[in-house]
């Protein structure tokens, strides 16, 4: 760690100054920040809906399953206007359970990423997360001894200190190991929250236990219901104000002994006495109990940052008692979260209607909870063939009301809702030696949506009229597959209305043509792709 220009304490690692891009091998290749693959912003391109969808001009209010490397996914999310508009700043949350980086290869996804790759590829989803993420939302990371600690260096200096929250531990296995040295049963998830004092408010209390409710019990028969004994009796500490003398109903006058105080101010004292609100046993005879009634308490308990086995579920629950009664004919994942585990995080950080993220989709535990709760969800799952596999099954089992387990019961889930499928489209761009050309794919209108991707600031318009598709304010964008000749300028020129601009954007143009549009139209551009395209690069996140 070094203390960097800012003065602020920050963690150091090989190639913390350059960018990740997923190789299609599965792995990872270290580029320049400024490479087109990380500036680019990826298309979303539709695949399928299951159940109850909104149309097709809509799609950005519907459950989204997203399949395709988690980077693109988030940046397109915060870029592209359609998304940006629905999701940026406005994510209630965000939970992730990313490679551990146990140096360990699992059957559905390989965990031993080198740790500098780790740490970049983290931070670069974590910088995109803060972007979506809304004032009152909050991000919950899930690891394991590998990589905890500096992760939460590395979200102290992504989110600041003072909006970390807690470190939930939990126990992953009520059982034993005794083929190592000490059995490890727990892992961690790291809470941190977009802006604390906006969060802490929102934040939900927990449901109470049948056992925490049966501390509540009324042996006087009190009208006013069960109660908790609460200010009761003598404490170790105090001033001579709590050691007053008390007489009980049986006429015996109390007082506390030498060192020892009352819990409660004579004051408080008589006020509970006056309300019926005191307790002394049975025969009247014994020490006072201030009562404290559940039906006055606040609606549910405080969560603590030990979670159980027996309380939210374990790994091996998870993997015997449901992922392999869904999926019998398939191997399960190795550590599939049990259900159990993402119903109390979603109660605690959000509420119905809020949206829920995930983009380290896997057996599609987060999406199936957020789903049977009432959330809106949007997940990512990098590897097609888990999203085939698992998550699509599992997701389309939850809407159709076949799947029975989990939290289902618990929650009240039957059938219902729906969502859509999405994939990142692959780049437009394609590298030949050391030049950039577009890619065989990029043509016609499929080549207009991704080269107005491309542009900050402007929005596809679906009902403009070729070779218009977008617009930032009033200027337009057109752009053309193919030769840009006078003739073109002339004709969208003509096709502008009152102080209207535009950028049109080209695959070749010549330059008398752009001398005419700058003529006919002064402050009206035109761009040549893909080489002008790649100087309008997306923000890249620092």
């Amino acid at each position: 760690m070094d203390m960097g220009t800012s003065g602020r304490l920050s963690l150091s690692w090989i190639n913390k100054d350059r960018s990740l891009i997923s190789t299609q091998d599965g792995g990872y290749e270290w580029v320049d920040r400024d490479d087109f693959r990380v500036t680019e912003t990826r298309l979303l391109r539709d695949v399928a809906t299951v159940g109850e969808v909104h149309d097709d001009l809509k799609r950005v209010k519907d459950n989204l399953l997203i399949a395709g490397d988690s980077g693109d996914a988030l940046r397109a999310l915060t870029r592209l206007p359609e998304f940006a508009k629905e999701y940026r700043g406005k994510v209630k949350l965000v939970y992730i359970d990313p490679p551990f980086n146990t140096g360990q290869a699992f059957e559905h996804y390989d965990d031993g990423v080198e740790h500098s790759v780790w740490l970049t590829m983290i931070r670069e989803r974590l910088l995109l997360i803060r972007d979506l993420l809304a004032e009152d939302g909050s991000v919950w990371v899930h690891l394991d001894d590998s990589e905890m600690a500096y992760c939460k260096v590395l979200l102290d200096e992504i989110f600041g200190r003072s909006n970390f929250v807690a470190t939930v531990v939990w126990e992953t296995d009520a059982g034993r190991r005794n083929d190592t040295a000490i059995s490890t049963v727990q892992d961690y998830i790291l809470v941190f929250a977009k802006n604390w004092n906006a969060w802490r408010p929102t934040r939900n209390l927990l449901p109470r236990s049948a056992d925490q409710e049966k501390r509540y019990k009324n042996p006087d028969n009190d009208p006013r219901g069960p109660w908790l004994q609460g200010a009761d009796s003598t404490a170790k500490s105090g001033s001579d104000a709590m050691r007053y003398p008390v007489t009980l109903p049986s006429g015996r006058i109390v007082t506390p002994p030498s060192g020892v105080y009352w819990r409660f101010s004579k004051e408080n004292f008589e006020r509970a006495l006056a309300e019926g609100r005191v307790y002394f046993g049975k025969d009247g005879d014994r020490m006072p109990i201030v009562k404290r009634y559940l039906s006055e308490v606040q609606a549910g308990v405080v969560p603590r940052t030990w979670w159980p086995a027996a309380e939210v579920g374990s790994n091996m629950g998870a993997k015997r008692d449901h992922i392999r009664k869904m999926f019998p004919d398939v191997p399960a994942f190795a550590t599939p979260k049990p259900e159990g585990l993402m119903e109390r995080v979603i109660t605690i950080a959000s509420n119905p209607g809020d949206i829920v993220l995930d983009c380290f989709g896997g057996s599609g535990t987060t999406a199936a909870v957020a789903h049977k709760m009432g959330r809106r969800w949007v997940t990512v799952e990098r590897e097609h063939t888990t999203v085939e596999t698992f998550l699509r099954p599992r997701l389309e089992m939850v809407v159709n009301g076949e799947e029975p387990g989990g939290v289902t019961t618990a929650v009240g889930w039957e059938k219902g809702g729906g969502f859509r499928c999405l994939e990142v489209v692959p780049s437009m761009y394609e590298r030949l030696g050391n030049r950039v050309l577009l890619a065989p794919w990029a043509v016609g209108d499929a080549f207009a949506e991704a080269a107005c991707a491309q542009i900050p600031g402007f929005e596809l318009e679906p009902n403009a009229e070729a070779p218009f598709v977008g617009r930032k304010g009033r200027q337009r964008l057109a752009v053309v597959d193919g030769l840009v000749s006078e003739e073109s300028v002339q004709s969208i020129v003509d096709a502008l209305i009152g102080d209207e601009r535009v950028l049109i954007v080209a695959k070749s143009y010549l330059r008398e043509a752009a001398r005419l549009l700058e003529k006919l139209s002064p402050g009206s551009r035109i761009k040549k792709a893909p080489q002008d395209l790649l100087d309008m690069k997306g923000r890249v996140l620092r």
